[in-house]
């Protein structure tokens, strides 16, 4: 299968993960970003059911350099909580969908030796343009320019950015199953790190009270996470998989299907679940959209046309 269709399926189950993030995070069934980081990185240990397939010691200097971009991976995802909990994941996810191929980009070039055709570079412009449109508040004569987590996605999209970059280039050196494995234990020990912030740790700590007192509820929303978080590590999967078998920055660009399915989602549940999605249903707000979602379709059009038509662009 074509890394690109492996990568828009991905996006596809990240999208449906981000809605149900946006859902539990804002409805109060978890009360705190930092809670919802903590066990997400917990979970990232379930990477050691690929034990059997492809995994292997490595030297204490290669398990620190996995471990590290491990960590920068969760305190992206913490900052990206930080950002849904506070605004329209419509909005969040395309700035840092925005900022994620830029950092690839730069970093790819200096340290992967990556080179991309024109007609690529144009594509990952119009991706970047799409996504930094989608993130202003209009009218522009409001004081406040951006949305309110539009710090928190910078964040998050620069972690990430350096996080996959960082991934990709171990790809490059070593099987799939085993990057996978010890880079997901820097999410445990990112996860782990939670706990030295002192205002975080009671947050976490109080929430094992649902463990020991389970109630009907904390069913509910227990078995709603793991579900959601399964489909983010399938879809988690499929994303680096996709990145060993192509260009990181490409498959990092077509993270804006993602957001075009999260806008479509978004948009249907904030009838059902208006005070939760916040979804803006104005024409302008509408329109504003579109328009970017056409600016991230050219985009994915012009970086997949080498791969449809093998030519020299």
């Amino acid at each position: 299968m074509n890394y690109l269709v492996i990568a828009v399926i991905a996006y596809f189950l990240v999208g449906l993960e981000v809605i149900l993030d946006k859902f539990l995070l804002t409805s109060n069934k978890v009360s705190h970003p930092s809670i919802y980081a903590f066990y997400v990185g917990m979970m990232s240990l379930f990477a050691l059911f690929l034990i059997p397939f492809g995994f292997h010691l490595i030297s204490l200097k290669q398990v620190i350099l996995s471990i590290i971009p491990g960590v920068i991976f969760l305190y992206g995802i913490l900052s990206l909580f930080f950002a849904i909990n506070k605004s329209e994941a419509s909005r969040v996810m395309p700035v840092v969908g925005a900022v994620i191929p830029v950092v690839t980009f730069l970093l790819s070039i200096f340290f992967l030796a990556e080179r991309l055709r024109l007609i690529q570079i144009i594509g990952v412009v119009a991706l970047i343009i799409g996504g930094i449109f989608i993130s202003f508040e209009f009218p522009l004569k409001n004081k406040n320019k951006f949305f309110i987590g539009f710090r928190y996605s910078i964040i998050a999209g620069v972690m990430l950015g350096i996080a996959f970059t960082w991934f990709k280039h171990f790809f490059e050196h070593d099987n799939f199953s085993n990057v996978f494995i010890w880079t997901r234990l820097g999410l445990f020990f990112g996860a782990a790190s939670l706990l030295l912030v002192k205002p975080w740790r009671a947050k976490i700590l109080n929430s094992f009270g649902g463990f020991r007192n389970p109630q009907k509820e904390h069913y509910k929303t227990g078995s709603l996470f793991v579900v959601n978080k399964a489909l983010g590590g399938v879809g988690s999967i499929m994303t680096n998989y996709a990145i060993s078998l192509g260009s990181v920055t490409i498959v990092n660009a077509l993270v804006s299907t993602e957001y075009v399915f999260i806008l479509l989602f978004g948009l249907a549940l904030s009838f059902k679940f208006p005070k939760i999605f916040q979804e803006k249903e104005s024409a302008l707000d509408i329109t504003q959209k579109v328009v970017s979602i056409f600016v991230i379709t050219l985009g994915i059009i012009l970086i997949s046309i080498k791969f449809k038509h093998g030519g020299n662009f």
